[in-house]
């Protein structure tokens, strides 16, 4: 299948990236970014080219080196970006993500271009969190609305997966849990918190090492148990308190907020109601797409 430029990207061309395009492609990632992540730099962009990330780093492990190509004007400017792979075990594509200034032309054209090198097959989009950003698992779709109608348009289908929130540092007014101990951990890269009664574990969290000042809140869990006592809201206090001490000068979280009607399990009314008491405020929901149909 030939790939043929849209109508509405007439006059430009697509071309592998190279090094001489990074000012302008961070140019193009930091128009894009949200309140609450660091600024995209040269180093993050390097690990995203080789197809590494801190977060989610093993299902990058199970693709194919990326490949990223820009979309130019005659003069050859930089106007938009995308980095695709293939994961080798059952031949999926994926779009790991692609900026253009919410150009919707430009991104119609970036994504059918990502589309024809990646062939037939089911191809999804925005599924894994690059190193450009500080965990976003998902496409901001508030913040991005030409690159999801582009995708809408192409055949996929999103999935409402995360709901994206932050808060300045220091929060007041919180209490703090007892008994709770702090200790490095690698993965990811931050402090595990534990609150025990003698060798029982009540509640964990998990914070991040903050990146220019943001720290991310990565988990916090409260055993069925001591659930109701007021345990989660002041492990949480106890977990902001910590991120401010290392530097964090506001904080992010992302719960995943995509339990079908009926799984109490995946059930996250509990944890949105946490964040929403101790001030959180909703940033945005993210999206991962799928399309309706495979291309033959």
């Amino acid at each position: 299948m030939a790939f043929t430029t849209p109508r509405s990207a007439a006059g430009l061309s697509v071309r592998a990236y190279h090094p001489g395009d990074e000012a302008a492609v961070l140019g193009l990632v930091g128009a894009d970014r949200l309140p609450g992540q660091p600024p995209a730099t040269p180093g993050m962009l390097a690990e995203a080219l080789a197809g590494r990330s801190p977060v989610d780093g093993g299902w990058w492990d199970e693709l194919e080196a990326p490949v990223t190509e820009v979309i130019c004007d005659a003069t050859d400017q930089v106007l938009g970006a995308v980095s695709y792979a293939r994961r080798p075990s059952d031949q999926s594509g994926f779009i790991l993500w692609l900026h253009c200034r919410e150009d919707e032309g430009l991104a119609e054209a970036l994504i059918s271009r990502a589309l024809h090198r990646l062939g037939t097959g089911t191809v999804h989009a925005f599924e894994f969190a690059s190193a450009l950003t500080l965990g976003l698992e998902g496409l901001p779709a508030r913040h991005r609305p030409a690159t999801l109608k582009a995708l809408e348009a192409a055949g996929f289908t999103g999935r409402d997966s995360w709901r994206y929130m932050r808060a300045d540092l220091p929060v007041a007014g919180l209490p703090r849990a007892e008994r709770c101990t702090v200790e490095e951990c690698e993965d990811p890269p931050g402090r595990r918190l534990e609150v025990r009664d003698g060798a029982e574990l009540l509640a964990e969290a998990t914070i991040g090492r903050p990146v220019d000042g943001v720290g991310v809140l990565w988990w916090i869990g409260v055993a069925q148990a001591a659930r109701g006592r007021g345990t989660g809201l002041a492990l949480l206090g106890s977990a902001l308190d910590e991120l401010a001490g290392i530097g964090a000068r506001e904080v992010i979280l992302y719960v995943d907020d995509d339990a079908p009607p009926g799984d109490t399990e995946r059930d996250r009314t509990a944890a949105n109601g946490l964040y929403d008491r101790a001030g959180f405020t909703e940033v945005d929901r993210l999206h991962c797409f799928t399309p309706r149909f495979v291309a033959a």
